[in-house]
This record gives C-alpha cells, structure tokens and sequence, in this order.
C-alpha cells in the first residue's frame, strides 16, 4: 500500500474524528489477526460477528484508528453510518491515485478462469495486480485495491454478486476502464427471478467505468450477444461458434490434458493451446486475448500466456488414480458449467468408461427441480456410460436423464458421500474417466480424497 494519511481517510469516508490525523497510514483491516503498526481496522458487521466488539483490540495491536457506526471506550474512532459503506469509500479513494489499465471482470460462471487467463496475458506487458482466489465481493474487492503501489500498470479485478446493486457498488468502486462479462447463467437466479434480471444485474459493472470502456461479451450467449450500449462504447465480441465476432475459434481438438485450437483475429489465425479441458475455457481465453488485443499487446505473447494457464485446486484439475482420469471440478455448480462439463467428459478420448459423479447445484429456488432435470438430460445426450449421483436435488438428474432414454440401470442415486466413495472404490476400472461436479458446499473433494486412499 502506497502513503494515505489518515486525515485523507477521514476524508474520503466523511467520518467524524477528534484526534490527530496527520498520521501515515500503513494498511487497511478487517481483521485484527492482520493489524500491524499504523493500520486503520473498519469493524465491519456480519450476521455471526460484530467488528466493533474488536475495536479496542485493534488500538491494543497498534491501530491507528478504527472505522466504526458508534463510539467505542478506549479506541479512536472514525465514526460513520456505515462501516461496509466507508470500505468501499476508502477504497475508491485510493483507487483514484493510480492511472492504470483496470479491467472488471463478472459473469454468471467462469470469472476467475478468465480472470487468470486475462491477468497471465496482460503481465506479459504490463505489471499487473490480480483479484486473488475469488476475493470478488465488497470486502475482497476493496483489499484488492489496496494493494496496488505505483509499481502496478494494471489491474485485473473480479466482481461477483447475488443481487441487484452489489455489482454497481464495486465498479463505482473499482472504477474499470475495460470491463468483461462471461456468460448469463443461472447462478443466483433464487433472488434474481430471471435470466433477464441476472443480465441487469451483471450490466451494472457499466455503473463506475469509463464512459468509453470497452465491453467484452461472448456472442455465445443469447442473451450476451443482443445488449446494446450507447454508439461511443466499443463492444467486442468473442465466440467458439459465430464467426461474425471480432475473436472467434476454429477447429477445435480435444486432447486427453489439453485443447488446441485457433485464433481468428483481425484476419490472421493463431495457433493456440490450453492446458486444461472445456470448450468453456476456450471462451475464456478468447476473452482475455481480446483483453490484450485492446491493450496493444502482440498476439504471440497473448498465445504464450494463455499456454500457461493451469488449473488449480478442484477447477477442472485432471489427474491420474491408478489409471483412472479424475476430472475434478467441484468448486462450483450452475446448469450452464454442469453441462460445459458433461460435454468435455464425452469429448475424451479412452478406451474406458465415462463416469459422471454429480452432486447439487445450489441456490436455484424455485427452479431447482426443473434445472436438475436439464443437467441430466445432457447425460443421455452425450453419451455418458454411468450416472452417480448425491444430494438433496439429485435424483432429478436421474429423473430428467432416465425420461431422456437413459438407461435406469446405469444411473445411481446415494444416501451419502461415504456410501458413493465405497462404490466408486469397487466399480471403476483403468481407463476409466470420472467427472466430478457439484456447488462448492457439497464438498465432492472429499470423495476424490477418499479414492486416493
């Protein structure tokens, strides 16, 4: 973090104080596990804890101050109507010290692949700060920022959201000058209603951009390709499928560990290799060599940093059991990445089975039943060998399959994740393939652990 006074932080949350504020500030925090000398804690309020309860501990810590909605005995307070509000305010204040290249990511699925792509492409010009893990709502976002310096040339910042307004606070805060959105999805439809309404809501990463940033949208997606913007805004489409947009795939090859595929911009053709399986990933590096493109940087270091993007943790990492490929992309769920994945299931080639372990998709409301349904239609679709499936939703997975002409005898429903990780222990073969997909609070990890045992 770059020199902010305290009195500047006064400022920019418009809080009231009675103490010394000529003070350098050294960092922000929302948590007194991180304070160190000179840092300002924002006592942040949540439906299990209460930050104020740690004012005074933070000043013990060496706090300079605390940002907080009352006084608190034995702490300086910044007092303000909000704390979650005067994070975001501080954060856009310091924001507005650097001139740089922010680029705003959102979408319904698939915005910290594209963020990693998107950052690995333009660190290969400029040196760049990326959102890290998924720290994309209004308290990662904020600590983000503050850790750009005057090193820093660009920004690549996630922004995710569950309802109207949260995508609005964090542009105004981030301020983009190039924004992306993925896809228009499903995720959050419970509060949203509609694909219609989560499309507002994504579209509300316009709110604190430039008035002349640049939009990249897939044209992919149906609802993506017919947003209209102002005639001064530039939107740039991408796609695997149209060949109208300005990016676009061709002849794409699905290898056991990677896809090759081309390039198509401007006239010219690229050859290009992900690591990493899904025809969903190769949108998102489309999207993040569209990034570049606009950036100036050259098509070839835009083809060697989407080379090395890889997967992590449980997005689609691929390894090996004793012969046994393990696709394992449990982090999270919606209809749109649950098919992506049965699709790049099908597409592998083996001498083996295809084996789709699927769990919940969470957070559908009303439509969860009839969403399931659709997911296990795919199944019959592709061509999946064998259905297994746990959780609370999942039998609709079997129902929609079965009513599709699914053999009833190949799919399985689990009382629990125990019982499916004996069975797998039992069934599955060398050269088998196994996918397994669910939401991020099934914890589907589990079962792959249990298999390495």
């Amino acid at each position: 973090m770059e020199k902010l006074l305290l009195s500047e932080i006064v400022t920019a949350v418009e809080g009231s104080f009675g103490y010394p504020s000529d003070i350098e500030v050294s960092s922000i925090s929302t948590d007194t596990r991180t304070i160190e000398k000179g840092a300002v804690f924002v006592a942040l309020k949540g439906k299990n804890f209460d930050g104020h309860d740690y004012a005074k501990k933070a000043m013990e810590l060496g706090a300079a101050a605390v940002v907080t909605e009352r006084a608190i005995e034995g702490a300086e307070c910044i007092i303000v109507d909000s704390t979650q509000t005067a994070l975001l305010d501080i954060a856009s204040y310091y924001r507005d010290k650097f001139n740089i290249r922010l680029i705003g990511i959102t979408g319904s699925v698939g915005k910290t692949t594209t963020k990693d792509f998107v950052s690995l492409v333009m660190s290969k010009r400029f040196k760049t700060l990326k959102t890290q893990k998924n720290f994309n709502n209004e308290i990662g976002l904020p600590m983000t920022l503050f850790n750009l310096t005057n090193e820093h040339e660009a920004a690549v910042i996630e922004m995710g959201m569950s309802n109207f307004g949260e995508i609005s606070r964090l542009s105004l805060t981030a301020k983009p000058n190039m924004c992306v959105i993925t896809n228009i999805g499903y995720s959050h439809i419970e509060n949203l209603g509609s694909r219609e309404n989560i499309l507002k809501a994504k579209m509300e990463i316009l709110d604190g951009a430039d008035e002349n940033a640049p939009l990249i949208l897939s044209k992919d997606d149906k609802l993506l390709k017919t947003v209209k913007v102002r005639e001064s805004r530039k939107v740039i489409f991408y796609s695997i499928s149209d060949s109208s947009a300005d990016v676009f795939a061709s002849d794409i090859l699905t290898k056991s560990d990677r896809i090759e595929f081309n390039i198509n911009s401007d006239g010219n053709v690229y050859k290009a290799v992900i690591n990493c399986l899904g025809e969903h990933n190769v949108k998102n590096a489309l999207a993040a060599f569209c990034v570049g493109r606009e950036c100036g940087i050259r098509p070839k270091d835009m083809i060697d940093a989407i080379g090395e993007f890889a997967p992590d943790g449980i997005r689609q990492k691929v390894s090996d059991i004793n012969g046994v490929k393990i696709i394992a992309d449990c982090y999270n769920s919606s209809p749109d990445s649950a098919k992506s994945a049965i699709h790049t299931l099908s597409q592998i080639d083996t001498t083996g089975r295809k084996i789709a372990v699927l769990g919940d998709m969470l957070e559908l409301g009303q439509f969860s039943k009839e969403l399931h349904r659709s997911v296990g239609e795919s199944v019959f679709e592709e061509k999946i060998d064998l259905l297994l499936c746990f959780g609370e939703m999942s039998e609709y997975y079997i129902k929609g399959a079965v009513k599709k002409g699914f053999d009833e005898s190949k799919a399985k429903l689990f009382d629990s994740k125990k019982e499916l990780s004996k069975y797998l222990k039992t069934e599955i073969k060398e050269n088998d393939v196994v996918l397994f997909k669910a939401s991020r609070g099934m914890k589907f990890e589990s079962i792959i652990e249990e298999l390495k045992q």
